[in-house]
């Protein structure tokens, strides 16, 4: 579908367009979760991020953590019905001695049963993605945030195409793509269907769906008025009619949402929830999500 087609849809009735969407939606709903294994003082200016050494927030700080750390995690986070574990790491792209820890996560990661390797370690070269291919990484999370056109507005260290030149190096590696979004930056609702059709363009086996949690001290800490409910949910199952062979995976910022919007997105555009805690905002219970996937009668996704 072209950009024209996709907007008339946007603007129908809301419960007609969901009624379209679902007829893409499985009724899997499958879990993953992610260990924050850098973070802070990261050098670029994100205007979202906590991260950012741009700006004075007051998250907590620390280097990589150990490997322990992260397999007992991992094993944690198996317990709750999780199968894709993700380390994620704050920073542009890893130095070599972080990223040769990082790549001992992975190989200690693949030994645990019932557990997928998933990363996210920002902006890679070449011979990263080639690394972490050889050390069976099974997907590679890299966002492109929001439409090429918007992302001058949302960052200036790195452009669009680094986000996208690194997507290209995971698929050309063999690896799963996870690649998705931020709603509610102050893109309009035409850079929202630029956003579905790029990630059409870029084929992920994943798009994970964060909706902005304003965070003291950025420069979008006002922003609570970018996106409503309805407008999240008419993204939502835009962004599943034109990746219908993507999951769509609720991550950051659903909270924003109802309990019975999310549900109500779960029945007609996405089939993956991001359980726990985030990287510096807190989620929902893995409890909570599980009693969710069985009041809507959804099978939860095992290895």
């Amino acid at each position: 579908m072209n950009k024209e087609e996709l907007l008339k849809l946007y603007n129908m009735d809301l419960d007609e367009l969901l009624k379209i969407s679902s007829k893409y939606v499985k009724n899997d709903v499958e879990f993953c979760s992610l260990v924050n294994a850098r973070s802070g003082k990261c050098s670029q200016n994100c205007k979202y991020c906590a991260q950012s050494s741009h700006y004075r927030t007051d998250i907590e700080e620390y280097p990589l953590i150990k490997t322990e750390e992260v397999i007992k995690a991992a094993n944690e986070a198996k317990e709750n019905g999780v199968i894709r574990f993700a380390v994620v790491t704050s920073g542009k792209s890893p130095d070599e001695e972080n990223f040769d820890k990082i790549l001992e996560f992975i190989d200690e990661l693949n030994k645990l049963e019932g557990i997928r390797s998933c990363a996210s370690i920002g902006i890679l070269n070449e011979e990263q993605a080639k690394l972490l291919a050889q050390h069976g990484l099974k997907r590679f999370h890299h966002n492109i945030n929001t439409s090429e056109s918007y992302y001058g507005e949302i960052c200036t260290t790195h452009s669009w195409q680094d986000r996208l030149n690194t997507c290209k190096l995971v698929k050309k590696y063999g690896m799963e793509l996870c690649c998705g979004v931020i709603l509610g930056m102050g893109e309009a609702i035409e850079q929202r269907i630029e956003m579905a059709l790029e990630l059409s363009e870029i084929e992920p086996e994943s798009i994970p769906i964060n909706i902005l949690m304003p965070i003291p001290k950025t420069p979008f800490e006002n922003y609570h008025d970018k996106i409503d409910e309805e407008n999240v949910l008419r993204t939502l199952a835009i962004f599943k009619i034109a990746n219908p062979n993507s999951i769509l995976r609720f991550c950051g910022g659903r909270m924003r949402l109802s309990n019975e919007n999310q549900e109500l997105a779960l029945k007609t555009c996405v089939e993956g929830l991001m359980t726990g805690n985030y990287l510096t905002t807190t989620g929902k219970s893995p409890k909570e999500d599980i009693e969710t996937v069985k009041k809507l009668k959804k099978h939860l996704v095992t290895i």
